[in-house]
């Protein structure tokens, strides 16, 4: 059984998703040309959560997209297949958009990697910033996060699990004790 501290509550994450969607809206000083995409799963989530704040001084809504780049990594969690075909909804061209990327953590840079790679197949936007929930630090490529919820440090060996009620029935975010590999798991890293 995991044991997890709870980092935030309900009511923390929705401070964090309100402070995001601010410092969005007062850096673009308007939506027209804007456009969310969020990281399958907890960041297509977040996504739809920031734009619904964006989105209530009426006029054009924020069109949200979702991208799973698992066919993109680098890292041996992804799967096999045409990158292409696998895992997005864009409702509108990127080209020339200004587009916000969404996830959950930011932690090594990897899975954000992996979106940038996914998002140049499918346009040329005008600029791709980053928002993240949590940020934990720790980075092993130089990607940062334009707009940040929170700052979580988590000592090694622990990871940060985000919970959304959306997908999981709560709002939380947990600091637990890293899921120790299956030893299959494991063999199957090592390869042949």
């Amino acid at each position: 059984m995991l044991r997890a501290s709870v980092a935030l509550d309900t009511e923390a994450i929705a401070r964090c998703v309100k402070r995001i969607a601010r410092e969005i809206a007062e850096h673009h000083g308007g939506i027209d040309n804007l456009a969310l995409i969020g990281i399958v799963r907890r960041g297509a989530t977040l996504a739809e959560r920031i734009a619904a704040l964006l989105n209530k001084n009426g006029g054009p809504c924020v069109p949200v997209g979702t991208l799973d780049i698992s066919s993109y990594r680098d890292d041996g969690k992804g799967i096999s297949g045409d990158p292409r075909l696998l895992g997005r909804h864009i409702p509108c061209s990127l080209d020339d958009r200004q587009v916000v990327l969404v996830d959950d953590v930011l932690y090594t840079g990897r899975t954000v990697r992996a979106a940038l790679t996914a998002l140049a197949d499918l346009g040329r936007s005008e600029s791709v910033e980053l928002a993240a929930l949590i940020d934990r630090g720790e980075r092993e490529l130089p990607i940062r996060a334009d707009y940040v919820g929170r700052n979580i440090m988590a000592a090694e060996g622990q990871r940060v699990y985000v919970r959304l009620s959306e997908v999981d029935g709560v709002d939380a975010v947990l600091i637990g004790e890293q899921k120790p590999e299956s030893s299959s798991a494991k063999d199957r890293a090592k390869g042949p």
